[in-house]
């Protein structure tokens, strides 16, 4: 359940491979568990804020979504370089790679990036918009249901496929283990917005749980497609499968308003409608523990250093990695936004 906040904050994060990342406006901080047991940090500062027009209701819940699976897939590679498992897996390059490298030369890892975001909006859009499109049509070809009932029908399939597929991933041991650093990463936030002293002692005590949470915007993405597709109504399969590719966007824009309002807000009405999304948090986090916890805080002390001056910053054995701005937009890290 959620904590009462004393100290709101627009810090928000993502869990990565042995490590948590931690972003605010201007910045974002990633700390990761080296081989011999360090914490390595990496502080990348943004660079131009974003066009105005972005910051437009919907609009920003748009931009801000594309921008954050960009920011997540870079975190990810990242995350593999500093931990030492990219060594693991390290072959020698193949005539395809060298030919890659030749071709796209220094632009060939944003290539890759842009290339990973579409493949998963487009797996996405696939498995939980349009095979619950055509489960349903296959029910109503059977059993016969009115276009009120398909749109129910549809939305509850799409919301099982969501969990069921949440379910199966939680059991995988890498997964499990990502899923304790993003444990990690929703304490250290929880700990910090009530007002404790930052320490993994402290911060191991609270909740895993929090109402700003990627895996409560994404389910809020569901039930609100299902009550956007049951005014939309119509008997044709291609009309269905393309509105639901088409609003897409639209849907994510006003799910990101609701998680946004939900965020800035404690009243028992959003804790109420928070509350199916935070029960879903028990698949996506596990129970970190200290080591993991330690690396939480050590993000979330740089970025509280370098973009509010509190405190000081993190000092683990291994000095801070300077680089340059990474995009010329503000992340989705917002008091508005999930993390």
């Amino acid at each position: 359940m959620a904590e009462k906040r004393v100290k709101p904050t627009f810090i928000g994060g993502q869990a990565a491979l042995e490590g948590v990342m931690m972003r605010g406006k201007r910045m974002y901080a990633l700390a990761v568990r080296t081989p011999d047991k360090h914490i390595d940090i990496r502080r990348v500062d943004f660079g131009k804020k974003r066009n105005k027009l972005l910051n437009l209701p919907i609009i920003r819940g748009i931009w801000s979504f594309l921008d954050s699976l960009i920011m997540g897939t870079k975190i990810i590679y990242d995350s593999a370089e500093m931990s030492g498992m990219d060594d693991l897996t390290e072959e020698k390059p193949s005539k395809f790679d060298k030919w890659l490298e030749k071709t796209f030369g220094d632009k060939l890892f944003e290539y890759i990036m842009m290339f990973s975001v579409v493949i998963a909006i487009g797996l996405g859009i696939i498995v939980f918009m349009l095979v619950p499109v055509g489960i349903a049509g296959l029910i109503n070809r059977v059993v016969g249901l009115n276009r009120y009932l398909l749109s129910i029908t549809e939305g509850l399939l799409r919301i099982g496929i969501f969990v069921v597929y949440i379910a199966l991933i939680s059991k995988m041991k890498d997964i499990q283990r990502t899923f304790q650093y993003h444990g990690a990463e929703h304490k250290t936030i929880n700990c910090y917005e009530s007002g404790d002293e930052l320490t993994p002692e402290n911060a191991i005590k609270h909740t895993r749980l929090h109402k700003r949470c990627g895996t409560s915007f994404l389910l809020i993405v569901m039930v609100i497609s299902m009550i956007f597709f049951f005014f939309f109504k119509t008997p044709n399969i291609w009309l269905r499968l393309g509105s639901r590719i088409l609003f897409v966007p639209i849907i994510a824009g006003i799910s990101y308003e609701v998680i946004r309002w939900a965020g800035r807000s404690d009243n028992r009405f959003v804790n109420i409608i928070s509350t199916p999304g935070m029960w879903l948090q028990k698949l996506t986090t596990k129970e970190p523990d200290l080591e993991q916890v330690e690396v939480a805080i050590a993000a979330m002390k740089t970025v509280l250093h370098y973009e509010l001056g509190e405190g000081e910053p993190y000092t683990p054995a291994q000095a801070v990695v300077q680089e340059s701005a990474c995009c010329d937009t503000e992340p989705l890290c917002e008091v508005d936004s999930v993390d």
